[in-house]
């Protein structure tokens, strides 16, 4: 669990070396081999340490019968997970803060991408839909296994872990989502792609406001 206590001018420029290397000297190794097994290898494994780091070690209330019931809805066959979720529960806060976020992501969704489709369109006619149309097969493993593989390290290293270790640097405020788009739209130097430098880093201040 990471320290709660304030550091001393030394411990925030130590952090703030920390910081460089790690967002930055990261996706700079992964740009200097270029290799996809280096990616998800220093992906998973600095997502595993700083889950680990940044784990809350509280003691949690129990949950109630209606939260387990959804819990286990998640993870069970579809089939299951169907007569899961229909067994009637009085909804917890937690189910209603849930839903209301889902919904926001949705709207969203809706929007931006609605948006960035039409400018895709509008620009670059010859790109629109170009990937599932010249290559569907790897469109659909990028649908299937991009989540799989890559969303939820990148949530804790750039969300979770970051807002809790790097606080004493930038704060709490605005400074620590700007700080968190940098470095999420950095990680995708790889790409060499200004477009995209721009647009992840877009992302990243949706994510961190999410």
């Amino acid at each position: 669990m990471i320290s709660k206590k304030t550091p001393d001018r030394s411990g925030v420029f130590y952090l703030l070396a920390e910081f460089c290397a790690l967002y930055a000297g990261g996706p700079l190794l992964v740009l200097a081999y270029r290799k996809a097994w280096v990616l998800f290898l220093l992906l998973w494994l600095g997502g595993l340490l700083c889950a680990s780091a940044s784990r809350d070690t509280r003691p949690r209330p129990i949950p109630s019968l209606s939260t387990m019931i959804r819990r286990l809805a998640l993870i069970a066959p579809f089939k299951l997970s169907v007569v899961l979720m229909l067994i009637p529960a009085k909804p917890t806060t937690e189910d209603l803060k849930a839903r209301s976020e889902i919904r926001g992501i949705l709207r969203r969704f809706l929007f931006l991408g609605s948006l960035l489709a039409m400018a895709v369109w509008w620009f670059q006619p010859a790109q629109f839909l170009a990937l599932p149309r010249n290559q569907p097969l790897l469109w659909v493993l990028i649908m299937v296994l991009y989540p799989l593989l890559s969303v939820w390290p990148q949530e804790v290293i750039y969300r979770r872990f970051m807002f809790q270790r790097y606080a004493p640097v930038f704060g709490e405020s605005n400074n620590m989502v700007i700080a968190s788009a940098v470095a999420f739209g950095f990680a995708h130097i790889i790409f060499l792609n200004v477009v995209a430098l721009v647009l992840t880093g877009l992302g990243g201040v949706l994510f961190a406001t999410g």
